[in-house]
Formats: C-alpha cells, structure tokens, sequence
C-alpha cells in the first residue's frame, strides 16, 4: 500500500458453512496491511480471550451509552447479548493505512456501507445451496433442524447479493483466499484513491 494513502473497509459475508472465518482469517494472516475490526460485546470472555484482542469487553450500560451516542457504525443484540463496530476503531485504522477485514453477516455490512459508502463488499458462497447444505451436515456440529434454519438464512442472505460488489465461489479454499486477496489488491488502484496525483 502507498503510504500516506488511507485504507480500505472490506466487508466479507456469507451464509453459516460458506467457509467465511476460514477465508478471513487466512487473509488477515498472510497480508501485513490487513486487520479484523474488533467489536465490543456485552458477553462475558470465553477462556483465552483477551480485552482489545478478540473483542472490546463491556457491560449493558456502557454499550447503550454508546449507543446513544452514535458511537457504533452498526449494532445488534444477538443471543441476549450486544455486539457493535465502533467507528472509532474503524477510523483510526483507516488512516493508518491499514485495510480493515469485517467478518460480519449481510444486516451489519449493509449498516456498514451506509456509513461508509467507499467500503468493499465481499460475498462468499458455493457453488449453489446443495452443496451448502452438504458442508453444513458435513460438520456434525448441527441438529437437522438448525441446518434448515441455516438453509432458510442462506436464501434470505442471497437475496441480497445485489447490494454486494463481489462474489467469491468457495469451491476451493486456497483458490477463494487467492481471489478474496486479489479484489482487496486491486482497491489500491481505484481512480478516486488515485485522484491527488493527476
């Protein structure tokens, strides 16, 4: 990245079993430029996790303040818990110059691009929804019920792929990262991230 120049937000959906987290999390791993957004929750630390690593902790209170105060570029209670980008965190990244990566479901990324209309958008999915539902039985993890509920919120999800920039086809896992890795490459040559030098 040329310095001096601004990052990016790249906002990076799917449906549950697309490979997603698998994806981001190689990108964040193999590009220096690259960050996860890091959210504050109302949930308790889970073993291992520390403050400021895999989220901001905090309490109701201070979580609807900030709220209140707009401090959130999207929100959502999940679970009974709260979950929030702050556009501190965002902000301040961005003029680093550092990509930002959300790994984040298709309500909070159209949250996202409404604050920050410049952010790239980024969908994963396979091949069709077959093969979803195969990965997500595949995984054992799930009751058949949950896996139609997933199926359910995969359709509602596609419905927006309209409002997205890109579509990456996780057919496979190397090739989807080389192809996630490509599009974030390809922002540095953007005309409007260019402009100040004609």
């Amino acid at each position: 990245m040329n310095i001096g120049k601004t990052g990016n937000i790249i906002v990076i959906s799917a449906p549950s079993g697309a490979g997603k987290s698998s994806i981001c999390g190689a990108v964040v791993s193999l590009d220096k430029t690259a960050v996860y957004s890091i959210s504050y929750t109302t949930r308790k630390p889970r073993q291992g996790e520390k403050n400021g690593r895999e989220y901001f902790f905090t309490d109701d209170k201070k979580f609807k303040k900030m709220i209140r105060t707009k401090a959130f570029a999207e929100w959502a209670k999940v679970h009974d818990n709260y979950y929030g980008t702050p556009k501190s965190f965002l902000d301040k990244t961005l003029k680093s110059g550092k990509n930002v990566i959300l790994d984040i479901d298709v309500q909070g990324g159209l949250k996202i691009k409404k604050s920050y209309p410049d952010a790239c958008m980024i969908f994963i999915m396979t091949r069709n929804l077959r093969v979803l539902k195969e990965r997500l039985s595949a995984r054992n993890s799930d009751s058949k019920e949950i896996i139609n509920i997933r199926m359910k919120n995969a359709e509602k999800e596609l419905s927006f792929l309209n409002k997205y920039g890109y579509l990456v086809i996780n057919d496979d896992l190397q090739e989807a990262i080389k192809s996630v890795q490509t599009i974030i490459k390809s922002l540095e040559y953007k005309i409007q991230r260019n402009r100040k030098y004609f």
